[in-house]
């Protein structure tokens, strides 16, 4: 009965003004937790104007982060926010303005993308755009040709942290997280270490053109030369850590002094404004470099360590 009331209230705040959004891939948290925001009125980050309608299961059988969870999240938000599980992702794009690209695995994202283009409309493409920096770059193509609208981010791009890290004169940036692996992926810093990837481009911008990588069973560093002489580094720990990140100036110095990772609020909020503008937060330049970065990264280790420059 208290689930019912829930999603009774939901239902009555909802306008037929609001945006209507689909989901493709209902195996990451990020699923109830974005809908939560979206579709409950009692959320305390809820975000009117936008609604999450209907979503595609999908999932990866041999991936145990995601056959582990997409039954679980697609009941979820169908019980708990009354949103339509659909068959496939064409019969989705007949029900909505806008899609979120959930997949946790990024192996499928440009498959699923290929469906996802032919509706012609915006689509956010959660971390990571893809496992290697072909298939980014053949999204980011697909998108031009069809004329799509995307981004891809992390939520650590825009977490409130980020706005305490301005510098006069910024020359360099080190940032840090959690660099868990997983086999699957091509690109390993794709699984993970992309959010520590999103944080030093937030701050550092494009412009890399060269990558070390020092890559040992408990932790890694990845450094980068940028064109115009500024070093930005990475460090990963394994198999967990904080968020973070200092940044450094010829006279001035500034760090976090708290965990960065506050929430989805802020990308949600910066993923609804897209919707509803078509003007993206990131370019496709700079996610197309970070994807550069990690591929760099990836051969640097292969070379055992020697600096490799960006393709």
């Amino acid at each position: 009965m208290k689930a019912y009331l829930l999603l009774t209230a939901a239902a009555c705040s909802l306008t037929a003004a609001d945006l209507r959004i689909g989901i493709v891939g209902t195996d990451t948290s990020h699923v109830p937790a974005f809908t939560s925001m979206l579709n409950d009125p009692n959320h305390k980050d809820h975000l009117a104007g936008a609604r999450v309608v209907a979503a595609y299961k999908g999932g990866s059988v041999d991936l145990k982060e995601s056959s582990g969870r997409v039954e679980k999240y697609a009941a979820e938000i169908q019980s708990k926010y009354g949103v339509e599980i659909v068959p496939d992702i064409a019969t989705l794009l007949t029900k909505v303005d806008a899609v979120l690209l959930e997949s946790v695995d990024g192996r499928i994202h440009l498959a699923q993308f290929r469906e996802i283009v032919k509706g012609r409309k915006p689509v956010f493409i959660d971390k990571p755009l893809a496992s290697t920096l072909e298939d980014a770059r053949t999204i980011a193509q697909l998108a031009r040709q069809n004329g799509v609208s995307w981004f891809s981010s992390s939520s650590l791009r825009f977490a409130d942290a980020m706005g305490g890290l301005k510098i006069d004169g910024l020359n360099g940036v080190m940032a840090w997280g959690p660099g868990p692996l997983q086999e699957y992926h091509q690109l390993d810093l794709t699984w993970y270490g992309i959010h520590t990837v999103e944080i030093l481009y937030a701050l550092m911008g494009t412009g890399c053109d060269e990558v070390t990588r020092t890559f040992s069973g408990d932790a890694e560093v990845v450094t980068g030369k940028w064109k115009d002489g500024r070093v930005g580094t990475i460090r990963l720990h394994r198999p967990y850590s904080s968020f973070g990140a200092a940044v450094f100036a010829p006279k001035a110095f500034k760090a976090t002094e708290k965990e960065m990772n506050a929430g989805y609020a802020n990308l949600v909020r910066e993923i609804v404004k897209f919707f509803q503008t078509g003007k993206t937060p990131v370019g496709e330049t700079e996610t197309l470099e970070m994807f550069s970065f990690m591929d760099a990264a990836q051969r640097s280790r292969a070379a055992g360590g020697a600096p490799v420059k960006l393709r």
